[in-house]
């Protein structure tokens, strides 16, 4: 396994730093659950408009380790709620994230004013990419 280079970094970027839908794993005890969620790719995370409420959160509260998976790339992470989408801490990424999914943000699907709208901040672990017939092999770890 290596650590993430610029090479491999820029491939991540070029396929996954805008609004890409990937699949999202959590674990409720010892039984898995999978959806498909809309993230943005960004120096070895991934960042997901969700509620706070909702059932992959409250998954992720009990277990945070989570799997992503998109075109040709899968990989291993930490779940963390960011918390509130409008928070001043949050205002760099949300920022980044209304550039990334505006076709859809404010097409009523969220309510920005509801303090449960927050933010998934998907932290990667390792992973495996596929790209032009070579496979990498990526520590995520700093």
């Amino acid at each position: 396994m290596e650590k993430l280079t610029s090479e491999v970094a820029a491939i991540l970027t070029e396929r996954f730093g805008q609004d890409t839908v990937i699949a999202l794993a959590t674990l409720e005890g010892d039984r898995p659950s999978v959806r498909k969620v809309d993230g943005y790719y960004e120096d070895g995370a991934f960042y997901v408009i969700t509620y706070g409420l909702s059932a992959k959160m409250q998954q992720i509260a009990q277990n945070p380790r989570v799997s992503v998976c998109g075109d040709w790339f899968s990989a291993h992470g930490e779940g963390v709620n960011l918390g509130y989408f409008g928070k001043p801490e949050n205002e760099e990424i949300a920022g980044k994230l209304r550039k990334a999914f505006a076709a859809w943000i404010d097409n009523g699907h969220n309510n920005f004013e509801d303090e449960n709208t927050c933010i998934l901040c998907i932290r990667l672990t390792d992973g495996v990419l596929f790209c032009h017939d070579r496979r990498y092999d990526i520590d995520f770890s700093r």
